[in-house]
């Protein structure tokens, strides 16, 4: 129970969290921090913090700016082509329709490993696959639901304060180039494929996921990203 708080309140809170990391490393490249050169025998072969640029515009033109999505990454390189990810986000999202107006809003993360399909002496440029399982924890409510009977409708009803965790799995593959000094360029595609389907309390579900897209079994994704190797 006491984990299951503390992610929802690192969830609903993620859009802070986001901004204080890219803060924070945004910090420690005004400092000068460069590239570190590491020896070819070292597992540890640096990290990374990438900020993703294209899910916010792709977000914003396919639903007509009713849905913000934003992400960001941080990941360890080792043993040269080894890439353990963690992935963090925060998503908003609103919808009008006959059956209500949707209004919902939460955090995700995905954690999982990608590998580089060139060979060691590629240095920082790689072409990735790899895996990730996924979480989001959002807050939500659907109001003016219309409700029938077998002759009028009888009237309106609304779900508020409502509160779903979703998990899915992804199949990711991409590419990265150094571009200057440490400084990171890339994109993943990702196919999306969601666990949880239904749900079994009969409760109203969630329009959008963050991180993931609106609700059906699969999906998929297209990121860009700008980072910065330490």
């Amino acid at each position: 129970m006491l984990c299951k708080k503390i992610f929802a309140f690192i969830c609903m809170n993620s859009r802070w969290l986001l901004i204080l990391v890219f803060l924070c490393s945004a910090l420690c490249v005004s400092a000068g921090e460069s590239a570190k050169q590491y020896s070819d025998t070292a597992i540890y072969q640096g990290m990374s913090i990438k900020l993703d640029i294209a899910t916010p515009i792709l977000e914003v033109v396919r639903s007509g700016g009713l849905v913000q999505d934003y992400e960001m990454a941080l990941n360890v390189r080792l043993a040269k082509r080894f890439y353990p990810t963690l992935e963090l986000g925060y998503a908003h999202a609103t919808a009008t329709a006959d059956a209500g107006h949707y209004t919902g809003q939460g955090g995700f993360g995905r954690i999982g490993m990608d590998l580089s399909a060139l060979k060691k002496g590629a240095g920082d440029n790689c072409l990735m696959i790899g895996l990730r399982f996924a979480g989001a924890y959002q807050g939500f409510q659907i109001t003016d639901v219309p409700v029938y009977d077998d002759y009028w409708e009888a009237g309106k009803v609304d779900f508020l304060n409502q509160h779903k965790f979703d998990c899915w799995g992804e199949i990711v593959a991409g590419c990265q180039v150094q571009i200057w000094k440490g400084f990171q360029m890339g994109w993943y595609i990702r196919m999306k494929f969601l666990f949880t389907r239904t749900d079994k309390q009969g409760d109203a579900l969630p329009a959008y996921l963050p991180g993931f897209g609106y609700r059906q079994d699969t999906n998929w994704g297209l990121n860009y990203f700008l980072g910065y190797k330490f």
